[in-house]
């Protein structure tokens, strides 16, 4: 007889996402605890009483809370989805872009630099437009579509201003007309589980913005470079962000470690909510049978 696990799910915010999470914990009869990143702490010399979770499942609004948490979680030894390293990678674009262009995973033309003026000179190679990024960030804010020089100093110089570590470092993607969407699809594992169109009149099509979700199918190419992306990372619970380019075909976008799927479960009829829970306990089986 297996012994019974104890699961953590760590978050910020109880969003519909999470109901669906603790919903599903409840219907497998999973022994597991809400952790509110707003109320926990670490005493880093009794680690034990975190030992006792065999996994935590991080869905974390906040970036940094979510990585030091899964960073301490780790090196007490107790397994995560995702993991630190899967985190870090993913919650910064920079990383994410260094990875995939390690592994030759196809995505757009992008380039850095640590002052206004590197900056600027990098832009001018591109040609006009461009989007500037902040190396992290969700839902589609402070991105910014640059269409001349005079934009890009403004932009450039409010960045600066900022003073921020993140926006210290300027990140520089190539525009691309995008045909009114872009694609999510949700791997879990080795598997591609479904993809949905972001649908926008708008050039960021997040639905956190304003975008709308229709099912889209999945190809063989969906699913391959899907799989290669999530291999890039380090794999695990990954919604793969892609955008179909007129000259290239498919091409990976952004990669979220702790994707949102409120439109997307209702949309495709999976239980990804369930998918999730099914893939903590597996990576919590593996580790109690080490």
């Amino acid at each position: 007889m297996q012994r019974r696990l104890k699961i953590g799910v760590l978050y910020s915010r109880v969003r519909v996402e999470e109901k669906w999470i603790f919903a599903a914990m409840e219907k497998r009869g999973i022994d597991y605890e809400r952790l509110d990143d707003r109320a926990i702490s670490f005493d880093l010399e009794n680690p034990e009483p975190w030992r006792a979770f065999d996994a935590v499942l991080e869905r974390s609004i906040s970036y940094t809370s979510g990585l030091y948490t899964l960073r301490l979680l780790n090196a007490f030894g107790v397994p995560t989805v995702n993991s630190a390293s899967v985190a870090e990678i993913c919650g910064d674009k920079l990383m994410t872009s260094a990875v995939l262009a390690r592994d030759g995973v196809p995505q757009p033309h992008n380039a850095t630099a640590f002052t206004p003026e590197a900056a600027l000179e990098a832009i001018e190679a591109f040609g006009y437009p461009v989007v500037l990024k902040p190396v992290v960030g969700s839902w589609g804010r402070l991105l910014a579509k640059v269409n001349d020089r005079d934009a890009a100093e403004a932009v450039l110089e409010h960045k600066a201003t900022l003073g921020s570590v993140q926006h210290s470092v300027f990140y520089i993607q190539e525009f691309i007309e995008k045909p009114g969407r872009d694609i999510r699809a949700v791997v879990i594992g080795e598997r591609v589980l479904t993809a949905m169109y972001r649908k926008s009149e708008h050039w960021i099509t997040n639905t956190a913005r304003g975008g709308e979700g229709e099912i889209c199918p999945l190809t063989p190419e969906i699913e391959e470079l899907s799989l290669r992306a999530a291999k890039s990372v380090g794999g695990g619970v990954l919604a793969i962000d892609l955008i179909e380019h007129t000259e290239r075909g498919l091409i990976v976008n952004e990669i979220n470690h702790t994707m949102e799927f409120h439109t997307m479960q209702p949309l495709s009829g999976i239980d990804i909510a369930g998918e999730i829970v099914e893939y903590v306990v597996k990576m919590a089986r593996m580790k109690d049978e080490e």
